[in-house]
């Protein structure tokens, strides 16, 4: 069936005619020259623009990411920018080694007033741009492609005569055809070359030629043809940096930024977290951390993640979205089942492989493309639990919240009790509830047995020497009601299930043990994990802490009974 959509009102984007292209089989190997624009096409797209207050702080964090290049603002379109650049010259709070950038329209009076902005800055760079495309040339402009080139080459005359008014700063040149995708790739060449003749560039004094995906129109694959296309026949290609500036239109613009760098750009503009005009801009962080996750050096500090949101948040009064890559709050957590069992593994991989001589020294781990610490993150909120949930999210929880390692026989039916809350709460259920159901459903039985108190005897060589052939002379209360019990065996807990089948006409047998000191939160305690095997051979596991390992495996094993007999009662009053 056919959409409703009227689909037939758009056509095809024809892309430049480029073979025996390269850019497929090339690997980007460093980071590009980054340039934020946070402070200008991110400031102008935000529905309440920043304050100065708020501009120092952004500026601020970018420069501390690492930035060498900012653009701070567009001083000839706004008053608001003009002043933040002198408030960032005037009070000389540029980094010495931070050239910011300014923005302006190839037009003589907004030129004049840009270098006004500028003067006394240590270096600066002056962007200048056109708009260049047959459609903006023909509904916005009505101007030839000889008027529109005409345009950008008196605006680079101006600029560069402004230039040579600042002495003592060091004014770097950069031009952007803008709309450069939907212009005629021979024309977007031509009028760069024209700035280029008047700007004269050199290998050793370089000037930035800009190629923005203004709007996204066709796949990244598309854009990045145009690129080598460009660099191909572009003049005195070894005098100018290639820069790209993409925005996310069609929702691909970190993947066109880096199809860019592998068809030969070498610098890329973009915004923390890809705020920009309509759906934003080619988001850095998002580009760095896809570089880091390959083995690159980004050249950004972007390890404190949650003060980096922090700051844009306060900032711009947008809210990074919970499943932002690499810093949404969720994308270090897993809820489903499987993901949680292939998290679990993989990070318990990682933690034996430190300890061994022949160390991995890579990250791997399922489902999470880098190291959570890296970015300032910590492991325990990596495994969350909801009704999605396995049983390894439950033990994988228990355990790092509270250092519990449940046997993995025993998972799958505390999974399910904690499955059971998820379900009927219909929400996440957070670690202290993990908690609350297993103390609840193991630990907070006392019924109908309970222990109180014990002695060991080994057969003829005194109390309290554990060897074979132990005698445990134990005191229980079934019911409230106190009763002393023997028992041998071969150890202490089988000496007191011999107790138990005796003295309390039991009849089970003792199926798994496991036990282990508790690594946080409770001091030297002990923790028994025990399984018993009922006359009808229905498994019950029970579960027992204290400081004395052996009374914590009485425990367990009493919290294992009395399961057994609450169950029976459940079926028997059904």
């Amino acid at each position: 069936m056919k959409t409703k959509m009227p689909f037939y009102k758009y056509k095809p984007f024809q892309g430049v005619k480029l073979t025996g292209r390269t850019w497929p089989d090339k690997n980007i190997i460093h980071a590009p020259k980054w340039c934020s624009v946070d402070l200008r096409d991110g400031n102008q797209a935000l529905v309440t623009p920043m304050n100065t207050e708020k501009k120092w702080n952004m500026f601020k964090l970018l420069a501390e990411t690492g930035f060498k290049e900012i653009e701070a603002g567009f001083p000839s379109a706004s008053q608001a920018d003009h002043d933040f650049i002198r408030y960032l010259i005037d009070g000389q709070r540029i980094p010495g080694d931070v050239t910011i950038q300014v923005l302006t329209q190839a037009r003589e009076h907004l030129i004049r007033k840009t270098f006004e902005s500028i003067a006394g800055a240590g270096s600066a760079i002056v962007h200048l741009y056109n708009s260049t495309s047959s459609l903006q040339r023909r509904v916005v402009f009505r101007m030839s492609r000889e008027e529109i080139k005409a345009l950008a080459i008196s605006g680079a005359r101006l600029v560069r005569q402004e230039a040579e008014k600042l002495t003592g700063s060091n004014i770097r040149f950069e031009y952007t055809p803008e709309s450069f995708m939907a212009t005629e790739p021979g024309f977007a060449v031509e009028i760069c070359e024209a700035v280029m003749d008047v700007w004269q560039p050199t290998p050793e004094q370089k000037i930035i030629i800009n190629l923005p995906l203004t709007m996204e129109m066709a796949t990244p694959n598309v854009y990045a043809d145009q690129i080598e296309w460009f660099c191909g026949h572009v003049k005195n290609r070894d005098s100018i940096i290639v820069s790209v500036h993409s925005h996310n239109d069609r929702g691909t613009g970190v993947a066109a930024t880096e199809l860019a760098l592998l068809a030969g750009a070498e610098r890329v503009e973009g915004t923390l977290f890809g705020n920009g005009e309509r759906t934003g801009n080619a988001d850095v962080i998002t580009l760095a951390l896809n570089m880091y996750t390959q083995g690159i050096d980004p050249v950004l500090d972007l390890s404190n993640m949650d003060r980096m949101i922090k700051v844009y948040e306060d900032c711009t009064n947008i809210p990074v979205h919970i499943r932002h890559p690499y810093a949404g709050e969720l994308v270090y957590t897993a809820f489903s089942g499987s993901h949680q069992d292939a998290i679990s593994k993989g990070m318990k991989a990682m933690a034996e492989g430190k300890n061994k001589k022949t160390k991995n020294p890579y990250w791997e781990v399922p489902y999470l493309p880098i190291d959570p610490s890296d970015v300032g993150r910590t492991y325990e909120s990596i495994v969350r639990i909801n009704s999605q949930s396995g049983k390894g999210g439950a033990a994988y929880v228990i355990e790092k919240e509270y250092g519990l390692q449940l046997p993995r026989e025993m998972r799958p039916e505390f999974g399910r009790i904690v499955q059971d809350i998820a379900d009927k709460t219909g929400r996440e259920v957070a670690p202290r509830e993990v908690w609350n159901a297993f103390a609840r459903e193991y630990l907070g039985i006392t019924k109908p047995y309970e222990f109180k108190n014990y002695e060991l005897i080994n057969k003829g060589r005194g109390i309290e020497e554990r060897s074979s052939g132990v005698t445990i002379r134990a005191v229980i209360a079934r019911d409230g009601e106190i009763k002393n019990i023997t028992g041998s065996g071969n150890g202490p807990i089988h000496a007191l299930c011999d107790a138990l089948n005796e003295g309390c006409s039991m009849v089970f047998r003792l199926s798994a043990y496991h036990e282990h000191a508790l690594e946080k939160g409770a001091g030297s305690k002990a923790v028994a994990c025990i399984r018993i095997e009922d006359e009808k051979h229905e498994n019950y596991w029970g579960a027992g802490i204290d400081p004395n390992i052996d009374i914590a495996s009485f425990k367990a094993l009493l919290s294992a009974l009395n399961r057994s007999v609450r169950k029976q009662a459940d079926q028997k009053n059904k």
